[in-house]
């Protein structure tokens, strides 16, 4: 078992928090007050910020059956699971066949309205997670606890990246800070600008206050600069302003500063002993044993096998869903046919199931249809280890390679000090650790670019976001298998660049307005 930070049977002895429907009316349920409890027992200051990290990893306080927030399936209601519903799935590199009311909508990109369930759960959870941090952050000004300027900017940190996903999925919301927590009345709605301006202002007021490391699984101030990089990355999609140059500034001090390196092997990233990666500046904990979760990356591991056409043990899992395959889209970055990724020298092009699979995914829910990924799996890199139930891989939301390749594109749209011979170095090293030739100057394009986060990064939550961001998410000028649910994909309209906010939030606050087209 791994030494982990989230260690939910302390936790979850501290106390429990409640769901409900109102996202504004959150309350933790415990028989005294946050300001008591750490007066009496300062020591509960890192159980409580135990238990918000949690809320990204894991569904619930009692096992993988229970949930935070209103579900009739917790296991469905997860954080990271929803991510890579609205994120991978939604996009071009992976499709899921289980033809669930919800999923199968952003499976297809199709039929996409406010009563989706799944735009539900991520809502839901960000408005699960912003009030409790604020008023976890409350409690902690109005004590003396050890350590808490600490824990604070941690908080703000989390709370930050949970609005991270309100700005990039559905574009508004309401603004919930320590200044207005505990309203009676609705807050009025937040624009896509408001909400992204707050979360750069909390970040840069906690860049220098988070140490360079921290204990694993907590955030640093690496983690603090990737999340500002990737809000810059966007935010020409997000405020209408352009800010590559300070994207670029940012990784740059990642890459300088953080003090990390590419693992030596890819696919020590996404194994069951991943915390040893020198790569992963930010995970999302997962244990097979403390921290059990059908939302973390059992989804990943265990949605992606099927004993019909794989051998289970092989990948660390007692089950397989048959769910999740890729489509030509990933794996066709690779070559034309099965042949061809066998005989790569890519070892990313090797982390697709094709012995009894098929390369056209002509029926997107028929199981043989499509490559499975197995880039996650749950066994160990170095040494052995046991199949279990549930995943023990963490979550790598934020590495090294990412940053590499976020300091190539800025540098490829003119970001400003930014060295093209220093990011044609940073691509290659990723290609070469990879086992992929490398390229040449000339090949540097956003094009590549574009091509090589794909075949570096989906599956990790981040394709539709990039796809919007080079122009080729909407309309029809780069078509997909089922995009629009179509065979070989067809049109869809721009207002898919937004999810609907869901009905359940619109009830809750009258100030809420539909987005456009939904």
């Amino acid at each position: 078992m791994k030494k982990i930070f989230i260690n939910l049977t302390t936790a979850f002895m501290i106390l429990a928090f409640s769901s409900c429907s109102n996202e504004l009316d959150q309350k933790p349920v415990i028989g005294e007050s946050f300001e008591n409890l750490l007066q009496r027992d300062p020591n509960a200051a890192k159980g409580l910020l135990s238990r918000m990290y949690a809320t990204f990893a894991l569904t619930g306080p009692s096992g993988p059956g229970s949930s935070d927030i209103q579900t009739p399936d917790a296991g469905e209601s997860g954080f990271l699971r929803g991510i890579i519903n609205l994120q991978d799935f939604s996009a071009d590199a992976m499709k899921n066949r289980w033809g669930d009311d919800g999923l199968d909508q952003l499976t297809t990109t199709s039929n996409w309205t406010q009563n989706n369930k799944f735009f539900r759960y991520l809502f839901d959870r960000v408005y699960y997670t912003v009030p409790q941090t604020t008023n976890l952050i409350l409690a902690l000004e109005n004590t003396s606890v050890q350590n808490k300027a600490l824990y604070i900017s941690e908080l703000r940190f989390l709370r930050s990246l949970a609005y991270y996903y309100m700005i990039d999925c559905f574009g508004k919301g309401v603004l919930v800070t320590t200044e207005n927590y505990g309203t009676s009345t609705p807050l009025p709605e937040a624009s896509r600008t408001q909400l992204f301006n707050y979360v750069e202002s909390e970040l840069l007021a906690i860049e220098n206050d988070l140490p360079m490391t921290n204990e694993y699984g907590r955030v640093n101030r690496s983690a603090c600069r990737m999340l500002l990089a990737k809000l810059y990355l966007n935010a020409g999609v997000y405020s209408g302003t352009e800010r590559y140059n300070d994207a670029l500034n940012y990784v740059n001090k990642i890459i300088t500063e953080g003090g990390y390196s590419l693992a030596p092997n890819f696919l020590q990233n996404f194994s069951a002993d991943n915390n040893t990666s020198p790569e992963i500046i930010f995970p999302l904990i997962a244990d097979a044993l403390t921290s059990q979760s059908y939302g973390n990356t059992t989804y990943l591991v265990n949605g992606s096998l099927n004993s019909d056409t794989m051998t289970l043990s092989n990948f660390g899992a007692t089950a397989g869903w048959g769910g999740h395959r890729a489509t030509k889209a990933w794996y066709g970055l690779f070559g034309a046919t099965a042949a061809d990724l066998v005989a790569s020298q890519d070892v990313r092009a090797s982390l697709f199931w094709t012995t009894s699979h098929t390369f056209e995914m002509n029926d997107y829910k028929v199981w043989v249809n499509g490559y499975p990924s197995t880039k996650f799996r749950n066994t160990n890199f170095t040494g052995t280890s046991t199949p279990t139930s549930f995943s023990s891989t963490d979550f790598p939301m934020y590495r090294l390679a990412d940053a590499y390749l976020i300091y190539a594109e800025c540098a490829v749209r003119g970001a400003a000090g930014a060295s093209n011979s220093q990011a044609l170095t940073y691509v290659n090293a990723i290609r070469s650790r990879a086992g992929a030739a490398p390229i040449v100057s000339a090949g540097l394009t956003l094009d590549f670019i574009l091509d090589e986060r794909g075949r570096e990064l989906n599956f990790e939550g981040h394709r539709r976001s990039d796809l919007i961001r080079f122009g080729k998410f909407t309309g029809g000028s780069y078509l997909w298998p089922w995009k629009g649910n179509a065979l070989n994909g067809t049109s869809i309209p721009d207002t898919y660049k937004l999810y609907p906010l869901p009905l359940t939030a619109l009830d809750a606050n009258p100030n809420l307005t539909q987005n456009p087209g939904y």
